[in-house]
């Protein structure tokens, strides 16, 4: 009678239970400026839902005014503080300090900071929509990390204000080591020479609320070291505001809007 044998499956020294995303390692930078232990602010690292890439681009009147270009790739947000914001001229080059990812969930948030946090001051929805590659390889996504690997990513913006053909070149890097690059417009169908886009759109793509309208009324805030949970803000319902700080008795945007449908 021959004796039943059985195999084990040698260890592969990885652990088998449910890997969390590759969202995590990216995010370290974001979750070591902030303190998850006594902020709401969203860690991230949850699977992005299926579908198209998306982008924002969020005015910001921190220390220095300037926009923050955001692309999804790889489960977050690929950021770069633009200092002088876009432009649709393809003659101008505008600078783009790369900054760390941010979580997808950051691509929703307008409102305030207060000051002394980290990234102190008022944040706009300037833009909102989705993205695509604009290369030439046959995948979409390995184009996109090639091209953000080196140096020259190449987008194109399906946006509210910004749309067409782009590009990010990496140039050098600053003292602090952070990459330098240039927001470049491509000549194409939405190419504007000569046109200045950041000064015709001052209102938030969302809200339509101005810069001195959104620091001035009640709104979603979040602290770099404390805050309510997003989705879950507290104190904005309790001032008569809904949780995405678009409406409030008595607010400049409710009074804007009264005006607008008289």
């Amino acid at each position: 009678m021959s004796k039943k044998t059985t195999t084990r499956k040698k260890s592969t020294g990885r652990d088998t239970k449910p890997a969390k995303v590759a969202a995590e390692p990216k995010l370290a930078e974001y979750r070591r400026k902030r303190d998850f232990t006594r902020t709401a602010e969203p860690e991230g690292g949850k699977s992005p839902k299926a579908g198209q890439l998306a982008f924002v681009i969020q005015k910001h009147a921190a220390s220095h005014l300037h926009y923050d270009l955001r692309l999804e790739l790889d489960g977050v947000m690929k950021s770069w503080a633009v200092p002088k914001g876009p432009s649709v001229d393809p003659s101008v080059k505008r600078l783009a300090m790369q900054v760390e990812d941010h979580p997808i969930q950051y691509n929703t948030f307008e409102g305030t900071i207060p000051k002394g946090e980290y990234g102190g001051g008022t944040v706009m929805l300037w833009d909102r929509g989705t993205y695509i590659y604009g290369g030439t390889n046959p995948d979409p996504e390995e184009g996109l990390r090639r091209g953000l690997e080196k140096g020259d990513f190449k987008f194109i913006l399906k946006g509210k204000r910004l749309k067409g053909s782009w590009v990010l070149v990496r140039t050098r890097s600053d003292s602090s080591g952070k990459p330098q690059w240039l927001l470049i417009k491509h000549k194409d169908e939405y190419a504007k020479p000569d046109f200045d886009v950041t000064a015709e759109h001052m209102t938030s793509v969302a809200t339509e609320r101005t810069m001195d309208e959104i620091a001035g009324g009640v709104s979603r805030i979040w602290h770099s070291n404390r805050g309510e949970k997003n989705g879950d803000d507290k104190k904005s319902k309790a001032a008569g505001g809904e949780a995405d700080g678009r409406k409030s008795d008595g607010s400049a945007y409710e009074r804007l809007m009264a005006r607008r449908t008289r």
